[in-house]
């Protein structure tokens, strides 16, 4: 194999260890010797994987997100750029950051060639949403939905009216002029859209909920369809 096939071998072997692993066990299912192996440790923790370990301890690769160098068309990498300015421009604030700093990244290791061009970059994202969205931050209701915690809120609807409700997030939908949160309404026993805006306070319960968010997310997908055709039948 080559060497970028060894890396990703490499960590896809990491990967499948709960605890260190030496250097000499990793060495040998790669075929390659110790020397050579400490070189590709080395080469992937500089390119940003969080391998610890030593020399005599052994190695580990944290659970953490990270992706080796891949290959992209022209177009992937258009369509990856478009994506990560539109996350820049209308996501929230967290996320906002967050995808400037993969733009970042992804532009630090792009070929000269490329890299000249980005600034007369074709395709574009239209300006930003009121400053009242670019400083919103939804990283609570993200946790609460990636753990499936159940939620009390405190919404206010457009025409000012308050009302307290206990729901399950299990999604949010990002648009150019605001944000939806989609959520099973404890009250309503009803799927119900909450603009993110119009939630006042918001706290998060012990209580999962069940069942899972991505079969919420399902029957929500479907029910909406359903919805969709009879309007147009």
């Amino acid at each position: 194999m080559n060497r970028t096939e060894r890396l990703l071998n490499l960590l896809q072997i990491l990967r499948s260890y709960r605890y260190p692993v030496s250097g000499e066990r990793l060495a040998e299912r790669l075929g390659v010797s110790i020397r050579t192996l400490y070189r590709d440790i080395a080469t992937l923790q500089a390119m940003g994987a969080e391998i610890e370990g030593e020399v005599g301890v052994g190695y580990i690769l944290k659970p953490t997100f990270f992706l080796p160098p891949l290959m992209f068309t022209q177009t992937e990498m258009q369509a990856l750029l478009l994506g990560m300015r539109w996350a820049s421009q209308f996501g929230d604030a967290p996320l906002s950051k967050a995808a400037t700093e993969v733009l970042n990244k992804i532009v630090d290791v792009l070929p000269a060639s490329i890299k000249n061009a980005i600034n007369a970059f074709a395709l574009r994202v239209g300006p930003p949403g009121p400053e009242s969205l670019a400083k919103e931050d939804l990283s609570v209701l993200r946790d609460a939905i990636a753990d499936q915690k159940k939620i009390d809120i405190v919404y206010k609807s457009e025409e000012g009216k308050e009302s307290r409700w206990t729901v399950w997030p299990f999604t949010i939908g990002y648009f150019t002029d605001g944000r939806i949160l989609v959520a099973w309404c404890e009250n309503q026993k009803d799927y119900r859209h909450f603009k993110t805006q119009g939630i006042i306070s918001l706290k998060v319960l012990d209580e999962c909920y069940s069942p899972s968010k991505d079969n919420l997310f399902r029957e929500w997908q479907a029910l909406q369809l359903r919805k969709h055709l009879m309007k147009r039948s």
